[in-house]
């Protein structure tokens, strides 16, 4: 007989009706590599021989200690047990289950009773009821407050994977009776929450055996406790302000824990007579589960492989017709409590999984069809019903050489096959040419069609030989088509009809606007001189908008420092003598001056009531200046000087014409290529006020006697001669800026200027931002989607800083499609829904921050206001027709949100075809351009839309994935990174990659 010493560990093990199991149970204990062990086993109310098992077991070993208990569950069982159990460590094992011999050896060192408490666990493996071993399962770290998430939504730990300390288990009053299962997942959870630490074990080291009839197989008893539990966990959660549910965080709902477990129960128990609404009715809420598709998916699957006992996704295609009922019963109900499409996103995904793992299987899941067709036996396959999606794998000689993945229209003839092989697949080179007389019959009749470019490859010299490779392969592609069989109730044929009914009434389109291209109305002459340099500037009468009330409040500023008692001065580039005027009547007699005649005659014009004023041209750089003057005026030239030392000979020719004590005026705006460190214009010259003031500075007969300074420019006062000191004046400068003012603004510190990133750096993956309104009010459920209007100028004023310039759809396509890093920082700007707000809040600071953007429309409902969003509140204006043709002619892009904003997973295909083409021709035919971009409205995609937005003449599609754009991207499916407004300020550097970026 064995001696039992003092165990380090206790095994609590349930017994009822375990007799055939019961004796392997406890082999595994007996087997241990280390013996210092105790077995506490109850006989729960048996009504076999398992107290006879036990008995007879037990007199042999007194390490193993025998109870009987009416039975009253397994909760009730392990409770008693424990309360006899003498180690400080404690484990849970079914009597039906077994442990590696190595069990108490790993994971005792591990577990401790120290503060916190520790808990160990390891991997598993399930048994199949023919003693097939599944996959090791192993669960993941729950290290911290990982423990707490995972267990407040499944039963992340089998229950006999764990070794935890016994004072721990009292302390919580150990396993709640009332549950009939799961009891060791609300033990876990309450463990996690007491703040125990799990650490795992990476070996598998316990065996779990598989029983179509245990308690646990009862799918009404696992959701009426997997309710109960996770309502407990969420209770325990708010107590101590943990995270709340978002897929930021990783928590999930209540709601959402409760669906996996149906979800698993259902897949799990294979039973086609389930009612699955019936169970449903026991939780409190049903989820919406978009967001989570991949998520159930994994919950399903596991679910089916655990009641079919198999690891195989073969085992699964073999068994469709025993789960495919009860699945798609799921998934109706899934799909009746969330937004469209999500039902589909599961079945597609299922589907694929299943499909991938074997490429050789064809079958037919709900509205997927799956096809696996070889090469060398092409035969006819028939549309399965109600198939719309169709996912093709084409194998040669057994191995798997393309995958087509897009919408069903019709049966797949041979000639279907191999257009979606040739076309699609771009797998032509292993179809095999069939010696037939169709097949050359078509040859020749494709060969005479194509015998213009077959005598040009002849009489031609240079590359003949691969041309005329090239030439024979597109006639062999187009005879082996042409030969193929193929009828009018084929996937082609289908297509075809449809697109030629949507075609019938096309909405008619525009001409093209009239007139010379923006490129040719504006192209600059050739440049030989300075002189005719500004003469180009003043082809049109006021180049810089002087009248604007920015400049308007600098000739203000300017007027204010000039002394009283002036009697002779001079202005110095004039311009067209708006503040030439001004000047006329604070002084005696003035010359204003320019290097243009034509600003000159336009001065002369203005200025022709003011007898004071005398005008003429003058280069002040190359001819001397008028000598004996009391003032001069220098202002927004000095800039142009191509380096310091014209700069500094320019103003010593200035001081030169003051008489002694006479006064030079000079106003300048901060460049940024001058001041990196502050807020400047961005125009690209050498130097701005801050050279500037240092080279007057710098003039031995001048002094600094007075300044006016703004955030954007300086207006300085020098002397000639004595001051007693300089004196400083802030003030504000006139708003609101023009755009072409403001576009030339960087707001804030030092950043990364645009063509120095263009130069100098590199990237393969392009930000594309998602924003809905740029507004201030709005319902308060839709605040993620309402960006304030301040926030989104700073928003803009940081890319802006940090170098970044805007793409449209067209020219990022283009991008990806070269496959070549892309130079300096792209960033695409997009906007769902055109809402009025984008005209009158976003495109002002977009314009003032030289940007770009995509707006995409809901065509049949512009002008009108957003009522998808009327069960949110009072829906927002949308853009009218008019409104939008403004916004293009100042340079916005225009691209489709579908006709009327409904998901695309929510319509059959022939539907959402027809809708898309319907809006793709309503914005080109007011537009009066092509259009190629479309944003589905929410993102909504699934495996048919690439391939009818192609068929509807888009190039490139816009999705919700949280990610930026990379040359690896379906053009189709290109991803989104969201701007929330319910978002800090401080969010958006992060979300751009800068995290920590000065913003605001």
């Amino acid at each position: 007989m064995v001696i039992a010493a003092t165990p380090d560990i206790s095994f609590l093990i349930p017994a009822h009706n375990a007799a055939d199991t019961l004796a392997q149970c406890l082999a595994s204990l007996q087997q241990q590599s280390r013996s210092n062990w105790q077995a506490v086993a109850v006989d729960d109310g048996s009504t076999d021989d398992t107290w006879e098992v036990l008995e007879s077991i037990a007199k042999t070993d007194s390490r193993i200690l025998r109870a009987r208990q009416p039975n009253a569950g397994a909760a009730a069982a392990r409770n008693h047990a424990a309360r006899l159990a003498a180690a400080p460590l404690l484990c849970m094992l079914d009597a039906d289950d077994w442990l590696d011999p190595t069990f108490i050896e790993s994971m005792q060192p591990v577990a401790d009773d120290a503060s916190p408490p520790v808990l160990a666990f390891c991997a598993y493996r399930r048994v199949a009821p023919d003693g097939r071993l599944m996959r090791v399962e192993q669960a993941p770290s729950l290290a911290s407050n990982v423990a707490k998430r995972e267990f407040s939504s499944f039963c992340a730990l089998a229950i006999h994977t764990v070794v935890f300390p016994k004072n721990l288990f009292e302390r919580l009053g150990g396993m709640d009776e009332t549950l009939q299962t799961g009891e060791d997942w609300d033990l876990w959870m309450r463990m996690a929450f007491a703040g125990a630490e799990f650490r795992r074990v990476d070996e598998c080291l316990a065996f779990y055996r598989m029983k179509a009839d245990s308690l646990s197989g009862d799918p009404f008893k696992m959701v009426r406790d997997a309710v109960r539990v996770t309502t407990k966990a969420q209770a325990l959660r708010t107590q101590r302000c943990l995270s709340a549910e978002g897929p930021e965080t990783g928590w999930i709902t209540p709601a959402l824990s409760q669906l996996r477990m149906l979800a698993w129960v259902v897949s799990a128990k294979l039973d086609p007579t389930m009612d699955v609404a019936a169970l449903a009715a026991l939780m409190p809420d049903m989820p919406d589960a978009a967001g989570y598709e991949g998520f159930l998916v994994d919950v399903i699957l596991h679910g089916l492989q655990t009641g079919l006992f198999t690891d195989r996704a073969d085992d699964l295609i073999d068994a469709l017709d025993r789960w495919q009922p009860t699945f798609l019963s799921l998934i109706h109900l899934i799909q009746q409590h969330s937004f469209p499409g999500t039902g589909r996103k599961i079945m597609e995904n299922v589907s694929w999984q299943l499909s991938a793992t074997n490429p050789l299987r064809s079958f037919t899941l709900g509205n997927i069809q799956v096809v696996s067709a070889a090469l060398e036996t092409l035969s006819r396959i028939p549309k399965a019903e109600p198939a719309d999606t169709l996912v093709m794998h084409a194998l040669s000689g057994g191995q798997h050489v393309g995958t087509f993945v897009g919408p069903l229209w019709g049966d797949l003839s041979i000639r279907a096959q191999i257009r979606l092989i040739m076309q699609e697949m771009q797998a032509e080179e292993h179809l095999q040419t069939p010696p037939t007389l169709a097949y050359i019959s078509s040859w020749t009749r494709e060969a005479l069609r194509g015998y213009r470019a077959f005598g040009g490859v002849i009489i031609r010299n240079g590359r003949r030989r691969g041309r005329l490779e090239q030439l024979l392969v597109h006639v062999g592609r187009e005879a082996l088509l042409a030969s193929a069989p193929s009828d009018k109730q084929d996937n082609d044929a289908r297509l075809s009809d449809i697109l030629r009914n949507l075609e019938r009434d096309p909405t008619p389109l525009l001409p093209s606007p009239s007139g010379p291209r923006p490129e040719e109305k504006n192209a600059i002459p050739p440049i030989r001189s300075e002189e005719d340099y500004w003469e180009h500037i003043f082809e049109r009468p006021d180049p810089w908008n002087y009248v604007s009330v920015y400049e308007q409040i600098k000739y203000a500023q300017t007027l204010s420092l000039i002394p009283e008692g002036i009697e002779k001065a001079l202005e110095l580039a004039c311009a067209e003598g708006i503040f030439t005027e001004k000047l006329a009547r604070r002084v005696g007699r003035l010359t204003a001056t320019d290097i243009s005649q034509r600003a000159i005659d336009r001065a002369i014009e203005r200025c022709r009531d003011h007898r004071n004023v005398d005008l003429h041209v003058l280069d002040f750089v190359r001819q001397d200046l008028p000598p004996e003057q009391d003032l001069v005026v220098c202002s927004e030239v000095l800039y142009y000087m191509k380096d310091e030392e014209i700069l500094a000979a320019a103003c010593r020719k200035m001081a030169a014409a003051l008489k002694p004590n006479g006064y030079l005026i000079t106003a300048h705006a901060h460049i940024r290529e001058d001041e990196p460190a502050r807020t400047g214009f961005d125009w690209g010259n050498p130097f701005g006020v801050g050279t500037i003031k240092q080279v007057l500075a710098a003039q031995a007969d001048l002094a600094l006697e007075e300044t006016i300074e703004t955030e954007l420019y300086a207006i300085h006062r020098f002397r000639k001669g004595p001051v007693a000191g300089p004196v400083l004046r802030i003030e504000g400068h006139g708003t609101p800026l023009d755009a072409d003012v403001a576009k030339h603004i960087i707001w804030g510190p030092a950043g990364v200027n645009r063509e120095v990133a263009w130069t100098t750096e590199v990237t393969t993956s392009v930000p594309i931002l998602m924003y809905h309104r740029i507004a201030d009010e709005g319902p308060a459920p839709l605040r993620r989607f309402r960006t304030p209007p301040e926030i989104f100028r700073k928003q803009m004023q940081f890319l802006r800083r940090q170098g970044y310039y805007a793409v449209t759809a067209q020219a990022l396509a283009d991008l990806l499609r070269s496959g070549k890093p892309i130079q300096g920082r792209p960033v695409m700007l997009t906007f769902d829904d055109a809402y009025l707000d984008f005209l009158t809040d976003a495109f002002p600071i977009l314009a003032e921050n030289d940007f770009s953007a995509e707006v995409f429309v809901v065509t049949d409902k512009t002008g009108g206001r957003s009522d998808w969003d009327s069960a949110y509140g009072e829906p927002a204006p949308l853009m009218s027709w008019s409104n939008i043709q403004e916004l293009q002619k100042k340079g916005i892009c225009f691209g489709s949100h579908l006709a009327s904003h409904t998901p695309a997973s929510a319509m059959d295909n022939e539907v959402f075809l027809a809708e898309a083409k319907l809006s793709r021709n309503a914005l080109q035919s007011r537009l009066g351009t092509s259009v190629e971009s479309i944003a589905l409205p929410y993102g909504a995609t699934d495996f048919r839309v690439p391939g009818i937005l192609a068929h509807a003449g888009y190039g490139v599609g816009f999705t919700t994935r949280p990610a930026k754009a990379t040359f690896s991207d379906n053009l189709f499916g290109l991803p989104r990174l969201e701007v929330r407004g319910d978002r800090p300020l401080e969010a958006f550097p992060e979300l751009m990659g800068l995290p920590g970026a000065y913003i605001g």
